[in-house]
């Protein structure tokens, strides 16, 4: 999707989370559906065409336009969902919400199992991020609130 040309009417999600180059589940597609049918656009940085095997280097175009369309993506949207899966290191994941901790536009779900849970949890309540156990609780809590626009 060309970020530039997205619609102004409608609010966007980022998903920021576990994709492990493609070994994760698809989280990505269910949290979509939940968002798709709040009427909310969707940023989704999982390629089902991503090459896992691609070399990493500055240097290489595929690497280096997927890099910049989730950093533009990360500003563009409106809200960003983090999302640890248990049992994986989700290196990337870890350092978007270093770096897009300070925008008032996040909340992270972390469950027991995700290996660096404990950092999780202390750094969400040092910088008082909303913090779930599960998709489904975050998902609850989303669906009681109607104020979801405080992130424009």
């Amino acid at each position: 999707m060309n970020i530039s040309n997205r619609s102004i009417d409608k609010q966007f999600v980022f998903l920021a989370g576990t994709i492990e180059q493609g070994n994760s589940i698809d989280w990505q597609l269910q949290a979509k559906d939940f968002f798709l049918c709040k009427g909310w656009g969707v940023f989704n940085p999982r390629r089902k065409d991503w090459n896992a095997k691609l070399e990493q280097k500055f240097e290489n175009p595929a690497m280096f336009q997927q890099v910049n369309w989730e950093l533009d993506a990360l500003e563009k949207a409106d809200f960003i969902l983090f999302n640890f899966l248990p049992e994986t290191d989700s290196i990337i994941t870890m350092l978007e919400l270093g770096r897009f901790s300070h925008y008032n536009k996040i909340s992270v779900v972390c469950p027991e199992g995700y290996a660096r849970k404990a950092n999780v949890d202390i750094f969400c309540n040092r910088y008082n991020i909303p913090l779930y156990d599960s998709m489904q609780i975050f998902k609850s809590f989303f669906d009681m609130r109607s104020d979801f626009k405080v992130f424009r």
